[in-house]
């Protein structure tokens, strides 16, 4: 029976090129972060359930892997849910881990606390293009710190990291919890309904207002809000409704941050900025570079997460840098600069019962220095059309027949139909 050598569906293997990248990415991430005072922690990939399931992580929750129990614990037969079947699982992110070591040990952490995460997650969910069950996150977190001197800090540290990894023209998008709460209040939906409303709104970047509209007609909600929704967010979207909303906080961290950027990338206030986790409470933040679709991180604060874990709440916000997406980039860019700087292929074909070895060498030489290829040196085979397409085959884009009269030397373009 034949193994099957393939990876995991939804897992993916990294050959050197690709490994090496993401080491890079990586210590350029974490060097950078140190430099901004954060510290760095482990967390172990396996979590209690009850931990993974109470943590408003939203459509996550539903993505996790679950582990059976084992041994004697596992009594399939009187088994009446899964909660007698599995009583751990795999982390689907880095946040909900962080809350329970900060709950384990918050008698030996001075704040605030100021912490880098970069591992492996995890999530059940269909593979498809850009998407996999296993994927680096690599995160920043501050707790203890209720002042927007956290947010600040945050986007700070996270814009300058994108800069030493070669990125320009990108954009943070700010926006507050506490504002899409009072625009759902002032367009009428009940409060109970913010949070279906907000998912919906979350979608606006993919199916556009017309879309939003759409979706929010088929559900139970008062159309008159929907309508002031709709167009508010239309006017939204070209900025002209922007400044109603602003509140003095996203204010003072879009100020402070401008002023660091120096104009090497941009801060703007997006009041259709959502974010889907359940936990925020309050800033949110997403950062897009010009020429890419969605966002290469993001982030924002959640108060009452800890508070849960230890029924005291405590001031805690982050920031989720897309590992993945940016190693995406940058691979693409890298293959692109590759193609555009690669050599031309010569194949300096000759008969070696005609031509003076020395000569065939030292014509190599010269293709070499003058015209700047890459050269090779072959006999000349029997069946030349085969060699031909077989050179062809391996990236050769010119070659030459090498007489005795050497100085009449020439090159011709190698294509496929050469016979």
């Amino acid at each position: 029976m034949k193994v099957n050598t393939n990876p995991v569906r939804g897992m993916k293997d990294f050959l050197p090129d690709e490994a090496e990248l993401r080491e890079r990415v990586r210590r350029t991430i974490i060097d950078t972060y140190t430099s901004f005072g954060y510290r760095k922690i482990e967390t172990p990939a396996l979590e209690h359930m009850e931990l993974l399931g109470g943590s408003d992580g939203g459509e996550n929750e539903k993505l996790i892997f679950k582990v059976l129990k084992r041994g004697e614990k596992l009594d399939l037969a009187n088994a009446k849910d899964e909660k007698d079947l599995s009583e751990e699982g795999l982390r689907f992110d880095l946040t909900v881990p962080l809350t329970r070591i900060y709950a384990n040990n918050q008698g030996n952490i001075p704040l605030p606390f100021k912490v880098i995460q970069t591992d492996w997650v995890f999530r059940a969910e269909r593979p498809q293009k850009g998407r996999y069950r296993q994927f680096m996150q690599c995160d920043i977190d501050i707790i203890g710190e209720k002042d927007i001197t956290a947010e600040i800090d945050l986007l700070i540290a996270s814009s300058q990291a994108l800069l030493n990894l070669g990125f320009k023209d990108f954009t943070i998008h700010v926006n507050d919890r506490n504002i899409l709460h009072a625009m759902a209040d002032k367009w009428g939906f009940k409060s109970e309904d913010h949070d279906s409303v907000f998912i919906t709104l979350d979608k606006l970047d993919k199916i556009g207002a017309d879309g939003i509209l759409e979706e929010l007609q088929k559900k139970d909600f008062d159309q008159g809000a929907v309508g002031s929704m709709v167009n508010d967010i239309t006017e939204m979207e070209v900025g002209t409704l922007n400044h109603l909303y602003l509140n003095d906080d996203v204010k003072k961290v879009i100020e402070a941050v401008s002023l660091v950027s120096e104009g090497r990338y941009k801060i703007k206030f997006d009041p259709t900025l959502v974010r889907g986790m359940g936990y925020y409470t309050g800033m949110i933040y997403e950062i897009k570079v010009e020429g890419y679709s969605g966002s290469v991180g993001g982030g924002g604060r959640y108060d009452k997460m800890i508070g849960k874990r230890t029924g005291q709440d405590v001031p805690a916000c982050g920031f989720s840098i897309g590992f993945e997406r940016i190693v995406d980039i940058m691979l693409g860019e890298e293959k692109e600069k590759e193609k555009k700087e690669k050599k031309e292929k010569l194949a300096i074909i000759f008969d070696p019962e005609v031509n003076d070895v020395k000569k065939v060498y030292t014509e190599a030489e010269t293709q070499r220095l003058t015209n700047k290829y890459i050269v090779s040196v072959v006999k000349k085979e029997k069946k030349f059309g085969k060699q031909l397409k077989k050179l062809h085959d391996s990236g050769f884009t010119r070659y030459g027949e090498l007489t005795d009269n050497i100085s009449a030397f020439t090159t011709k373009e190698l294509k496929m139909n050469e016979e």
